[in-house]
């Protein structure tokens, strides 16, 4: 098992060597500069749309409204990568992870933007009457027929990511997990439990994984930060320092305890590589996964629901991951222990709150942030292999093969499950650069157009 590990590691450093880094960067801040940095300026406007409903669209114009595809969205993403990912990339890669996963955040704003753009401007009807869109069609009909090769292969990897990666394994380990530690819970009790939720959820197709979205994001989430902040105040007297651990170890060498082999020292390399991995992991800007549902956004503007989109790599990353990592870090517990993953989490929220309250907002977290990335994924891989495979019964048995993946995921170790989310997480995203890429003019065009048009109607109502 060791040597299959070590296989895998080798694989994980190659897809998620510099050049990963260079183009998933490089891509957001590519786009912040011709989009004149809109994640800032264009924000307020962004959060404004959540609340407002849009005029003229019709019943045809998507399968679900804005905020369904928006929750839908963050139900993907605000999953074990806003908990354990960020106790999973401070361990490894100490304090400095944070600052880099705020760097692949706030370029990342406009790469997600970019996605939510082309996934509606390109999208279409599929054979079924349903809405059809995403990177495989935005590369197709943005692209050209040319291009099919990079849509399939993208398809491919995400039907890969789906069943192995971020979907899957990193979720149930982190449900059971935390379920076990606080609940006391047998794995296999729980494992069952959620393999049959889940089942119940996604046999219903997207308006009804978008229903249970709607209901628990939100909810969630709110209870999350609440629990969060409530921590902060008691440690505020800590936070400045945190701060200050956070920047210095972004770029400077640190040594801190690594579990079995004693004390280590963390590069800045690694402190970086692990940063943008887990920023990538948890806020999908630039995976290409997100647009698939997007598209399916009842809207007649690529631009308004691509700011829309942009609104999910802040919540998820710039606040929730945030607050998560402000936490574990200002518990001390990185200096003192070798917990790692949701067990770090868990004992840094408890140590500051009373009693076990902490640990309950963690494991319940967990349970319902993971439960809805598990459902959202399913929508991803299975429009995925609706891409690659024309036939009406293709749905049917990804979720059947999407399930059993569910069943089998408890048993998986923690190691080989990150390992997987993070090789095929890089595979996922390389073609959807190069795609968002090449039609970045697109994304421009599109952009001055629209903000153009309303200066334009500013000026006759005055």
């Amino acid at each position: 098992m060791d040597g299959f590990i070590d296989i895998l590691k080798g694989i994980q450093s190659v897809v998620w060597g510099p050049i990963t880094l260079i183009l998933l960067v490089g891509t957001g801040l590519y786009f912040t500069i011709r989009l004149g940095f809109l994640q800032i300026t264009k924000l307020p406007r962004a959060i404004r749309y959540i609340f407002e409903k849009e005029k003229g669209v019709e019943g045809d114009d998507g399968d679900v409204s804005a905020f369904a595809s928006l929750c839908t969205t963050l139900a993907a993403t605000i999953g074990t990568g806003s908990i354990v990912g960020v106790a999973t990339a401070l361990r490894t890669g100490g304090p400095g992870a944070l600052f880099w996963m705020w760097v692949s955040a706030f370029v990342g704003m406009t790469t997600k933007y970019a996605e939510g753009v082309l996934a509606v401007k390109y999208r279409t009807v599929d054979e079924n009457g349903e809405i059809a869109g995403g990177p495989m069609y935005y590369i197709q009909n943005g692209m050209g027929k040319k291009w099919i090769w990079l849509a399939k292969i993208f398809a491919i990897f995400g039907v890969m990511t789906a069943l192995m990666g971020c979907g899957t394994f990193p979720q149930v380990n982190a449900i059971t997990e935390s379920a076990h530690s606080a609940f006391g819970l047998p794995i296999w009790l729980v494992g069952i439990i959620v393999t049959i939720a889940v089942a119940a959820v996604v046999l219903g197709g997207i308006k009804s994984i978008s229903k249970a979205a709607e209901l628990i994001v939100p909810v969630m989430a709110i209870f999350y930060v609440l629990g969060s902040i409530a921590i902060m105040i008691i440690n505020a007297d800590a936070i400045p320092g945190v701060f200050k651990s956070i920047f210095d170890a972004a770029f400077h060498p640190r040594a801190m305890i690594g579990g079995a082999s004693g004390t280590i020292i963390i590069s800045v390399m690694t402190a970086l590589q692990t940063g943008v991995a887990r920023g990538v992991y948890t806020n999908e800007a630039g995976l290409g996964s997100s647009p698939i549902v997007v598209a399916a956004a009842k809207t007649n503007s690529c631009v308004r629901q691509g700011l829309l989109s942009m609104t999910s790599v802040f919540f998820t990353t710039l606040i929730i991951c945030t607050m998560t990592g402000i936490v574990v870090i200002s518990s001390g517990l990185l200096d003192t222990t070798a917990l790692d993953g949701s067990l770090l989490s868990n004992a840094a929220y408890n140590q500051g709150l009373p009693g076990n309250i902490g640990m309950y907002i963690v494991s319940i977290g967990l349970v319902f942030f993971s439960f809805t990335t598990i459902i959202g994924w399913c929508y991803y891989g299975e429009r995925c292999l609706s891409y690659l495979v024309k036939s009406v019964h293709c749905s049917k048995i990804f979720k059947i093969v999407y399930i059993l993946c569910i069943a089998v995921a408890p048993y998986l170790t923690l190691e080989t499950v990150w390992i997987l989310a993070d090789i095929t997480n890089a595979l996922m995203a390389f073609p959807n650069l190069i795609a968002l890429l090449a039609l970045s003019p697109v994304v421009i065009a599109e952009t001055k157009k629209f903000f153009d048009e309303e200066k334009k109607m500013k000026r006759i109502k005055k």
